[in-house]
């Protein structure tokens, strides 16, 4: 096009030609980064779960907050959401909450936001407007269908106790008998499912996440916990988070593991995480890639 364009003294033509280069050089980036989500489960849909560190009302309303960030991130991928297990908090936020995202690559984007998220701000629940550093951990984990992994669940390693949702955070819940907690006595793992009207319903939906838990298990205990998820096992707290958001006294995101940083926090927080998700996964993979 370039040389047609010379020929013909037509500059016209450059418009054109640089518009078909910044659609070349996006193509090419997308199919890069395409080709960096080829782990086993990273087509898969997953879960999160979100928990607040020490700090009471501080820390539950920042982990309210990462749960509004990942569901607009989720609404701007078109990704189906779905409010598992809700735990309110006793003034304001959450205690804790798992949710699900239906979506293809779901789990392959968002297990680059396993681990603890740090908020600095002048809190709203202080009368002497003092600043405050809250911590709250993040921890995708994938769906796991049962010809996923030879995970074998006998019933009778389960206890199953129905209770009634509801309360506080009932906007995301049913208010009927239905609500399902299961736990897996072996491992101690509790999960629970209060989303759906059916019993029926909330009891399959706490096994896939049970599966999933069960599926992480073996594949920490395979790695030697060195897997990337392996960070929501620290401490929720000083020396361990992945990222800092600060809004006071001066506004940015930053990510501790590839340096990227925005000044626009009210944006990251309204679900604008590409641009902190893709360099990281980029970065994982190429470092591997070097390490091979």
């Amino acid at each position: 096009m370039i040389e047609l364009g010379e020929e013909e003294r037509d500059e016209a033509l450059l418009p054109e030609v640089s518009e078909m280069n910044s659609r070349l050089r996006g193509a090419v980036e997308a199919a890069e980064f395409q080709r960096m989500l080829s782990e086993p489960h990273d087509r898969n849909s997953c879960f999160i779960s979100i928990n607040p560190g020490a700090g009471g009302t501080e820390s539950q309303d920042w982990a309210e907050m990462l749960l509004r960030m990942y569901l607009r991130y989720c609404e701007k991928k078109e990704w189906k959401t779905s409010i598992t297990d809700y735990q309110a908090g006793d003034e304001a936020g959450i205690k804790s909450v798992t949710f699900s995202i239906a979506g293809e690559y779901a789990y392959g984007h968002l297990k680059a936001e396993g681990g603890i998220h740090r908020l600095v701000r002048i809190s709203p629940f202080d009368s002497n407007a003092r600043r405050h550093t809250s911590f709250a951990s993040v921890y995708p984990f994938p769906e796991i269908e049962e010809d996923d992994i030879d995970i074998k669940i006998s019933e009778s390693d389960l206890r199953i106790d129905t209770y009634r949702s509801g309360g506080a955070g009932g906007q995301h819940v049913n208010t009927t008998d239905s609500a399902v907690r299961i736990t897996h006595l072996p491992t101690n793992i509790v999960v629970a499912c209060q989303s759906e009207r059916s019993q029926h319903m909330n009891k399959a939906t706490a096994m896939k996440v049970l599966r999933a838990r069960l599926y992480e298990r073996e594949l920490e205990e395979r790695t030697a916990r060195a897997s990337e998820i392996a960070a929501e096992k620290k401490d929720i707290g000083w020396g361990s988070q992945i990222r800092s958001y600060v809004l006071h006294p001066y506004k940015m995101v930053k990510d501790l593991r590839t340096g990227v940083e925005s000044g626009n926090p009210d944006a990251v927080l309204d679900g604008a995480l590409d641009d902190f998700i893709i360099p990281y996964l980029m970065g994982v993979r190429r470092q591997s890639g070097d390490a091979e």
